[in-house]
């Protein structure tokens, strides 16, 4: 269900949070969660190789996020980011 912004929020929902953006982020967190799970199977899942610590050093070169919600939230963003970019190939 799609609502115009100026109707208001739906029933049950907070302000501003549509079904559709739910959805969408729900897409997004899976298609990140599948992306890194092939990338983790792609590296053979060696975390403390060259390409993790090169990503690792990129993705939070001023030090990685204050707590563990905020870095799930990085990897899961960049997963699907990876997504997008494999899809634009």
């Amino acid at each position: 269900m799609i609502r115009c912004p100026s109707a208001g929020p739906a029933p049950g929902l907070a302000h501003g949070t549509y079904p559709l953006d739910v959805i969408t982020r729900i897409i997004a967190a899976g298609l990140g969660l599948y992306e890194l799970a092939r990338l983790g199977v792609l590296s053979r899942f060696r975390f403390g190789g060259s390409y993790w610590v090169w990503r690792r050093h990129t993705a939070f070169g001023r030090g990685t996020p204050e707590s563990r919600r905020e870095l799930v939230g990085a990897v899961l963003r960049y997963g699907a980011w990876m997504g997008r970019m494999r899809r634009l190939g």
